[in-house]
C-alpha cells in the first residue's frame, strides 16, 4: 500500500479494535521511556453554532473528546513525539494512539507493525464508506413519480 499521510493515521487507527491496539502497544519494548508532554485530558467538547436568523450563538450538543501528547525515548537513545486528539472517552485508548503516532512518526522499532494497523484501519474505513454508499443507493426516492400522480388528481 502507498504511504498514508500522517493526518490520516489517527482516523485509521481509531477504526482498529481496541484490543488489537492494546496488543500492538504491548509489543513495544518495556525499556522505553514514555512521558506525557502535556497532561492527558478526557472530557466533553461542545459544538457551538450561530442561529441563522438572529445571529445568536447556541450549543447544538456535546461529544466525548480526549487528547494526549507523549515523548518516547528508546534504550538506543532514539526520540520521537506523538499526539492524539480524538472523539473518544477512553484515556487509555488515546494514550495508545499518541504512542503509535510517535512510533510511526519517529520510525522507532515496531513502526512497521503500526503502519500495518494504519493500513488495516484505512481498509476498514473504505469498507464502511462502500457500505454507506450502498445503503444510500438503496434508499433513493424518485420524486418524479409523485408529480405524475399529483397531476392525475387535478384533472
Amino acid at each position: 500500500m502507498n504511504e498514508v499521510d500522517r493526518e490520516c493515521w489517527l482516523s485509521a487507527l481509531t477504526r482498529v479494535p481496541a484490543q488489537d491496539l492494546k496488543t500492538l502497544v504491548e509489543t513495544f519494548p518495556s525499556d522505553w521511556i514514555i512521558r506525557p508532554t502535556a497532561v492527558p485530558q478526557v472530557g466533553l467538547g461542545m459544538l457551538k453554532l450561530r442561529d441563522s436568523t438572529m445571529g445568536e450563538a447556541f450549543y447544538l450538543g456535546e461529544f466525548p473528546l480526549s487528547q494526549c501528547r507523549v515523548s518516547v525515548t528508546t534504550a538506543e537513545g532514539l526520540m520521537a513525539e506523538g499526539g492524539a486528539l480524538v472523539m473518544d472517552d477512553s484515556a487509555e485508548r488515546v494514550e495508545y494512539l499518541a504512542l503509535c503516532d510517535a512510533v510511526l512518526a519517529g520510525r522507532l522499532p515496531g513502526w512497521e507493525r503500526v503502519l500495518d494497523s494504519v493500513e488495516m484501519g484505512v481498509q476498514l474505513q473504505l469498507e464502511t464508506e462502500l457500505e454507506r454508499k450502498s445503503i444510500l443507493a438503496q434508499t433513493r426516492v424518485d420524486f418524479s413519480l409523485l408529480d405524475a400522480d399529483a397531476g392525475g388528481d387535478n384533472d
